[in-house]
């Protein structure tokens, strides 16, 4: 099995009420569909995590290279997308990974990135 980082992306700035939905309707949908799509994974054996993240302008940068560590305000890259909630899921093979990506991607309604971990399988 190999794990993978299932990154799902939206807007930078989305307003507190729909969470960067259309309306009201379509954030229930979504999320619904979501919450299955996560007992989905569970179910099949794939689940190791996932969640949500606050929108990118309450994120903080740190740069500890130097003397001091320098705390900035922010989201490092200036984007008009950024990951807004992700999934890790322990797979056979970056096949299984794209598929489940995909839908992952229908269901929250948002472009998903796949990408997997470094850590080598155990031989």
């Amino acid at each position: 099995m190999t794990k993978f980082l299932m990154a799902v992306y939206g807007p930078a700035e989305y307003d507190g009420e729909f969470y960067g939905y259309g309306s009201e309707e379509e954030m229930r949908e979504s999320m619904a569909e979501t919450s299955a799509f996560n007992e989905s994974l569970k179910e099949k054996g794939y689940w190791a995590f996932a969640d949500g993240l606050e929108e990118a302008a309450t994120a903080k940068v740190v740069d500890g290279q130097g003397g001091a560590p320098v705390v900035t305000d922010g989201p490092y890259p200036e984007a008009k997308e950024f990951m807004g909630g992700f999934w890790i899921i322990d797979v056979p093979d970056l096949e299984v990974a794209l598929e489940l990506a995909a839908e992952a991607s229908k269901a929250c309604r948002g472009k998903v990135e796949v990408r997997p971990f470094q850590t080598a399988p155990p031989s």
